[in-house]
């Protein structure tokens, strides 16, 4: 008998559930399906981040050069290992002096002579490969470590302080790791506005057998070169639309410690809320620079030939005293 109340109770009990989602749907409620995590972030929950998550303070509050302290030279040892033919591929983008929607500040290149030439260009934004500073954003005045300078202090003296791209100078050298999403959606690209999400990220883990820890430098494949080559130039970022990582994985970018950051375009998904979310977090709250507007194609064809996902990056900046970036060409070895 009392088999059968408590068989009579779960049968009862499934009613009611069911009832309940039937309800829930006629509402127009979503009804939340088990397992399937939560990719919303609330604005409370980004403001608590910024405390939570924060990386001022953990190397000294003098500290300039943020999670690159993550770059030990047991890591560059390791990344040194990595090396075993000697095949070398850049991750970046020709410089390109044409003017299009997605390049509204082309590289200037004058020839002065017979056997000299000049170069001049404004390389943020969404079309120059370059390498952002830890001075290139601020939430309310304040960039990483609580850096605080006046703006008018700064443009008299011709650049930053702190945090700058000269603390750069003698170059990054550390393991890299390519994660190739379109590929692991057997797609030739992302369409603009598709998000990266913690799980494939970490489905592509699986799928290529490496695993991103401290010190690396993370690249991010979303295929805007492919995409550009077969439907033309496009606007992207914060004035248009990217597929990008997704604001919900700054918790794990925190998690595995990454050094570096870097995409085909400024990081993020576009449009994200906050804006440039991503973006801006990793250099004002974890203090990771970012590599911008890489050209990963190449990258992504070697990687795939070998099946071989992880690399010697080396990579060095032009030494501007006070600046807030700079284009650069960074270099995979396998």
């Amino acid at each position: 008998m009392s088999q059968m109340r408590r068989l009579t109770s779960a049968f009862a009990g499934a009613i009611v559930v069911a009832i309940g989602m039937a309800a829930a749907n006629m509402s127009g409620a979503p009804v939340p399906q088990r397992g399937t995590p939560s990719h919303t972030v609330t604005t409370a929950e980004f403001e608590r981040w910024k405390t939570e998550l924060s990386n001022w303070g953990r190397w000294g509050t003098d500290d300039q050069i943020g999670a690159l302290n993550l770059i030990t030279p047991a890591q560059r040892r390791r990344a040194f290992a990595l090396v075993k033919e000697g095949f070398s591929v850049s991750l970046a983008s020709d410089a390109d002096s044409e003017k299009a929607p997605d390049n509204p500040n082309p590289y200037e290149h004058t020839m002065l002579g017979f056997g000299a030439d000049r170069i001049g260009v404004a390389f943020h934004g969404i079309a120059h490969t370059h390498l952002d500073s830890l001075a290139h954003i601020n939430y309310a005045g304040k960039f990483y470590n609580g850096y605080a300078p006046q703006q008018d202090v700064v443009m008299k003296e011709g650049g930053h302080a702190r945090n700058s791209i000269h603390n750069l100078k003698n170059g990054i050298f550390t393991r890299g790791i390519l994660i190739d999403i379109p590929r692991l959606k057997g797609l030739p690209y992302l369409e603009p506005g598709t998000p990266i999400y913690v799980e494939d990220l970490e489905a592509w883990e699986k799928k290529a057998g490496v695993k991103v820890s401290a010190g690396d430098a993370l690249f991010i494949r979303t295929g805007v070169w492919a995409r550009r080559k077969a439907a033309g130039p496009y606007v992207r970022g914060r004035a248009g639309k990217a597929a990008g990582l997704d604001t919900s994985v700054i918790p794990w970018l925190k998690r595995r410690d990454v050094a570096l950051l870097g995409s085909d375009h400024p990081q993020g998904v576009a449009p994200s809320d906050p804006p440039g979310s991503v973006h801006d977090f990793a250099l004002v709250i974890l203090g990771i620079h970012l590599f911008d507007n890489c050209d990963l194609e190449a990258l992504a064809d070697a990687a795939a030939a070998r099946n071989r996902w992880e690399f010697l990056l080396t990579a060095a900046p032009l030494p501007i005293p006070g600046g807030t970036g700079s284009p650069l060409n960074p270099v995979a070895v396998f």
